[in-house]
């Protein structure tokens, strides 16, 4: 009776296995024949899976199979769209002071629309989540990218008639766009296998890099294309938030009804916690408590840098200068700062964030010259990407799969509700107090975070994966 494929199969490799071939005294006393024995024997292995039909080999063609073509053209895309978003948003700080005193006379509310992008965020945030829960991250995403434009319009037409109060109310729009910029590195994690996304939310939020370039580089070219100043800026995101649209049209996000299907059996019966419940581990408040400031800290001094600069008698391309190197500071540790946390721990990554941030207000009480803000800015920069990156990380130890969506849209709402108060006080304190006075200021809500990291140290939390 003639054999089967896979019977033959098994018999080729029989006849080809070293250790029937050869006996044990042989095999001690000449190993170059066991290794071609054993070579040959590999590639009998190979050429008779090729040939099974049962076989599931197929030729590598990508050095790491779990990412394919498509899913890494998803990610360039998303990358691209975190680079031009963040754009606009550097864009929205470097511009909207310095435009708002050109006819408002009231310094002390110069960054009072910046603080009503904010204040849009932490309206949004929630029902942007929800939005995109119920119909996917695609639809979800441009959306945003309509509310950008429609805020950046309502700034222009605001600052082309003198109007403040349309200028806060096209912020306040403009959140909704920030809402949603601020969930593209939840989308990346959700494109790619468990085991790649810590390299996609790096790679995606590595497009900030770029924003640092793209971003201050418009300011410096628009701000006096046309009349009055900044307004051509603010038609510059309105094109920016086109291009994010064009380019999330050509993005492949899971479907709500493939993102429910990956859930195990195990966690789909396990029922989500309330969000109090959640909200009350001492370890997500700990996270919180520095992410919150972390990022406010970091917004007081960058919306109140600008005013400070020019106050001092420098230009407003000095001011965009500055701009540029604080936002390079704050996304071009990203390469490398998961390595450092998964080397050293999140805790003392976020203790060297303090320690850098207290050097950049060292730097900025040191003096006035354009390199004590440049260096001040930029020190700035990467010790907020430290702190900010590490409680975002320790975050995700605090929720389970099903609590995913509610819990990150608190820590965003509990992150900007600081980062709405701090941009309206830079403003305010800069021209009441001025720049050192508000850098004194900041060094207290540093000492905070500090207490926070060494809670955090405290409870010697660990890195266990919410997935």
């Amino acid at each position: 009776m003639p054999y089967t494929q896979p019977e033959a199969a098994k018999i080729f490799l029989f006849f080809l296995e070293p250790k029937l071939i050869f006996p044990d005294n042989v095999m001690r006393q000449s190993d170059a024949p066991l290794r071609r024995a054993a070579s040959l024997s590999d590639w009998a292995r190979i050429i008779m899976d090729a040939l099974s039909p049962h076989s599931g080999l197929k030729p590598e063609a990508d050095p790491e199979p779990g990412l394919d073509r498509r899913t890494r053209r998803n990610l360039l895309l998303l990358t691209c769209c975190q680079a031009v978003g963040q754009s606009c948003n550097t864009m929205m700080f470097a511009a909207t002071g310095l435009s708002v005193i050109t006819f408002y006379h009231h310094p002390e509310f110069a960054n009072l629309p910046v603080t009503m992008q904010h204040l849009g965020v932490m309206i949004w945030v929630f029902p942007a989540a929800l939005l995109m829960q119920r119909i996917g991250r695609s639809i979800g995403f441009r959306i945003g990218s309509l509310f950008g434009m429609a805020g950046a319009t309502v700034m222009c037409i605001g600052l082309y008639t003198a109007n403040f109060l349309v200028m806060c109310a096209g912020g306040l729009v403009l959140g909704y766009a920030v809402a949603c910029l601020q969930m593209y590195r939840f989308a990346a994690a959700e494109l790619v296998p468990i085991q790649y996304r810590a390299k996609a939310i790096s790679w995606v939020t590595a497009g900030g890099v770029a924003a640092a370039v793209i971003g201050p580089s418009l300011v410096r070219v628009t701000h006096d294309l046309t009349m009055p100043l900044y307004v051509a800026t603010y038609a510059a995101i309105l094109v920016l938030h086109v291009i994010v649209f064009t380019i999330m049209s050509f993005i492949s996000f899971p479907s709500v009804a493939q993102a429910a299907s990956t859930l195990s059996p195990a966690e789909s019966a396990v029922p989500p916690r309330p969000l109090l419940e959640i909200a009350s581990q001492p370890r997500f408040i700990a996270s919180a408590l520095a992410g919150m400031l972390a990022f406010g800290t970091m917004s007081f001094i960058m919306s109140a840098s600008p005013l400070a600069i020019v106050a001092c008698g420098f230009p407003h391309a000095a001011a965009h200068w500055v701009i540029f190197m604080h936002v390079l500071g704050m996304f071009v540790p990203s390469f490398f700062t998961g390595n450092l946390i998964n080397r050293f721990g999140a805790t003392t990554v976020m203790a060297c964030g303090v320690v850098l941030m207290l050097a950049g207000v060292a730097a900025a009480l040191s003096g006035l010259s354009e390199w004590n803000f440049r260096i001040a800015l930029t020190v700035n920069g990467v010790g907020w990407n430290f702190l900010f990156v590490g409680a975002t990380t320790l975050v995700t130890t605090c929720y389970r799969p099903n609590e995913r969506g509610k819990t990150q849209a608190l820590n965003d709402l509990l992150v900007f509700s600081t980062t709405a108060t701090s941009s309206f006080m830079a403003g305010f304190l800069q021209e009441r107090w001025g720049w050192q006075p508000l850098n004194w200021f900041s060094l207290v809500l540093m000492l905070a975070a500090a207490g926070a990291v060494v809670w955090l140290r405290y409870q010697r939390p660990t890195l266990t994966p919410a997935h």
